[in-house]
């Protein structure tokens, strides 16, 4: 039996990382049901202050989650949750992100990576293979090749 996965990735502000990779993978932030939230609160299972309005519509304050566009509200479908933490990344990632772009070009990508934020830190290759190592708003690392 195959299993799905969830990758969650440890944050200061996980709405804004979901809408960041959101735009990066072109995948789609997944919509909180606010009846939902509501039928939590009444029942005492979550709090007001456990809930937040962003573009809108209210959220869970604590994370959001980004997954492809084509399996937003299928069960087992692979996501990325984005998880509050109160302290900043200080080290080296144990886990990254490989982007492959797919032929795209890739020195254009890393501009508008760069564009909405992102940094460049250096090229690696092996190899015929070869891949920009960069670092997202938050300064997790990340590669696209």
């Amino acid at each position: 039996m195959a299993f799905s996965i969830q990758i969650s990735i440890d944050c200061t502000d996980p709405h804004a990382q979901a809408d960041w990779w959101a735009a990066t993978l072109d995948w789609a932030v997944e919509p909180t049901d606010g009846a939902f939230l509501d039928r939590m609160i009444a029942e005492g299972h979550a709090r007001e202050s456990d809930v937040i309005e962003r573009n809108g519509k209210r959220v869970w304050k604590d994370g959001a989650a980004i997954c492809r566009s084509g399996d937003v509200g299928r069960s087992g479908r692979e996501r990325i949750l984005f998880q509050p933490v109160p302290e900043p990344k200080t080290t080296k990632n144990r886990v990254h992100l490989d982007v492959n772009l797919g032929g795209e070009d890739r020195d254009g990508h890393r501009a508008r990576l760069e564009a909405r934020g992102a940094r460049y830190i250096e090229q690696h290759s092996q190899g015929p293979h070869s891949w920009y190592v960069m670092l997202d708003p938050e300064g997790n690392e990340f590669c696209i090749s």
